[in-house]
């Protein structure tokens, strides 16, 4: 008999009802989306113990919280925005692996220097570390002591390498990495970058932002909603380098000779006058556990630090031991302060004060929070899209659409006649479904998006048509109304799981090895598929049953 069981006409509406509950937001994207923009303004600043911007209360209350206020994010071909191409310059990373080397086997040759007499580093190409000895004879010892540093490193073939390499040349050792380290060094690189340029624009409130590696040294970035792409440039092109050196003088000749193992940097404040510290730092912004926009003890804005474990040891143990010394706070080559250890400082924090502005300290607080930037990046390719031309793709995406679903929606009712109106029906829920589960899951809708929604109109008719035609054909063999729609869809069903299985494969391999738009294309058919198959074999049945409990007919026509 045609009958579908209570509890499963109550899961079916329940069904429906979320899907038409989560996606009802979408049809007021202004006024929910302002509201959440509120709400995240005042959560950011009840955070740093700051008051909610003016109006920022009323603008949340815009929206009922009762209701659901998740929105389908528009990607950038819809929203305008920012899209750059940023090149890392990995080989700066070989140059600052070589000097922050140096310490280590400076201390260990050292340890015997009675043997290897005196160690000197000597001047060369920045992804090699030359160190000089004084006894050449003690060269075998000195070679076995660097080797004795090495850590093993996968190489690509599987087996475990030295991540250096050493090599005797008279008095002098040249030490270089190993390409097995290389490549773990330029993943590890580009992993690092991708994360701080991903937190730097997650803590700036940015919306769904495409962060995507591109090739070994290249890094796509997409940021829908802003106004231009030197606003997303400044944000994450600063490297944010932190480091806490020693003060070995002062000089206003930039061009001093600083001694070796020292750097001369300029003093952010002033044009005239220059530091001499030390190239190597005590601290740098990875010991660093969080930063946070403050005020000094004039009420001038100024950045406070915490330490983490490590960090706040490492600064308690030096200040300990330098009291009275100048110890320099450096952000991006530049000594923003040069306080004076006046105590040891062993409560793990710190403030950097200087000519800042609320904002600039709020900006700077959110470089040091998200960390620096293993190295530069340069921006091969920028572009801004304006939010005019994301209208047209939206408005081009909805006559697209609307089109569409007209011409199937007369199509199936010229067609099918009053059992067309009801798949009608059931592609409209389809259509509000397949929103429903974008809101859901927090998905980007592109342009690409729009187009597998409309190809995912052709194919729930599809499923409909596979059903109405073998409702047909059971007709056609003198059976009664209700078997001939029960044995049309048992047959049908497993030519529309078939079709509609191979078309998921197909969407799930393109997300997979898709990316940007190829994956909003995938996302949107994938969902469309299963939203569909449920509309087609539940939703449909579900009408024609009620209608038929309610007319008992005693014929049909599909």
């Amino acid at each position: 008999m045609l009958q579908i069981d209570l509890w499963k006409r109550i899961l079916i509406v329940l069904t429906i009802a979320a899907g038409l509950l989560l996606a009802f937001p979408n049809a007021f994207y202004e006024r929910v989306e302002k509201s959440n923009d509120a709400e995240e303004a005042i959560a950011a600043a009840a955070e740093i113990g700051q008051p909610a911007p003016d109006g920022a209360e009323e603008q949340a209350a815009s929206w009922p919280s009762y209701l659901p206020s998740g929105l389908v994010n528009l990607g950038l071909d819809l929203r305008g925005g920012a899209h750059l191409l940023a090149e890392v310059q990995l080989e700066e990373v070989y140059a600052t692996r070589m000097r922050n080397y140096w310490p280590l086997v400076r201390d260990a040759l050292v340890a015997e220097r009675d043997t290897i007499g005196f160690v000197t580093r000597e001047e060369g190409a920045d992804d090699v570390l030359r160190v000089k000895i004084g006894n050449v004879d003690a060269m075998p010892r000195a070679l076995e002591i660097v080797r004795g540093l090495a850590v093993q490193v996968v190489s690509l073939t599987g087996t475990p390498t030295s991540d250096i390499e050493v090599e005797a040349r008279g008095d002098e050792m040249f030490i270089t990495m190993t390409e097995a380290e290389r490549v773990a060094t330029d993943n590890r690189t580009m992993a690092q970058s991708l994360e701080i340029v991903r937190r730097r624009i997650d803590e700036a409130g940015t919306r769904e932002p495409t962060i995507q590696r591109q090739g070994t040294d290249r890094i796509l970035i997409q940021v829908p909603g802003v106004g231009s792409a030197q606003e997303v440039k400044d944000l994450i092109g600063a490297p944010g380098q932190l480091g806490f050196h020693p003060v070995v003088g002062t000089t206003s000749d930039p061009n001093d000779n600083a001694g070796f193992g020292n750097i001369i940097l300029p003093d952010a404040n002033s044009s005239t006058e220059f530091w001499i510290v030390e190239e190597t730092p005590v601290l740098t912004g990875e010991d660093l556990a969080d930063a946070q926009p403050d005020f000094d003890q004039n009420n001038n804005p100024a950045v406070g630090m915490r330490f983490n474990a490590n960090g706040g040891a490492i600064f308690g143990r030096y200040t300990s031991e330098n009291v009275g010394q100048l110890f320099a706070i450096v952000l991006d080559g530049k000594v923003e302060s040069a306080p004076q250890i006046r105590t040891a400082i062993t409560g793990g924090s710190a403030q950097i004060t200087g000519n800042f502005d609320i904002a600039e300290s709020t900006n700077l607080a959110i470089l040091l929070r998200a960390g620096a930037l293993p190295t530069t990046l340069d921006f091969l390719e920028e572009r801004t899209i304006g939010p005019e031309l994301g209208q047209d793709s939206i408005d081009a995406g909805k006559v697209a659409a609307l089109v569409g679903l007209l011409a199937v929606g007369v199509f199936m009712a010229l067609a099918y006649g009053w059992f067309g109106i009801m798949a009608n029906v059931a592609l409209a829920i389809n259509i509000c479904l397949i929103f429903g589960a974008l809101s859901l899951i927090g998905a980007t809708l592109t342009l690409p998006g729009i187009a597998g929604i409309v190809l995912t109109v052709g194919m729930a008719v599809d499923a409909n048509v596979l059903v109405f035609e073998r409702i047909r054909e059971e007709l056609k063999s003198a059976k009664g109304p209700a078997r001939a729609i029960e044995l049309g869809y048992e047959k049908a069903l497993s030519a529309i799981f078939d079709s509609n299985i191979t078309t998921f494969i197909t969407a799930t391999i393109l997300y997979m090895v898709g990316s940007g738009p190829v994956r909003g294309f995938a996302i949107t058919l994938g969902l469309g598929i299963i939203t569909s198959v449920f509309t087609a074999i539940f939703v449909t049945r579900l009408f024609i049953v009620l209608w038929f409990e309610r007319r008992r007919p005693k014929t049909i026509e599909v």
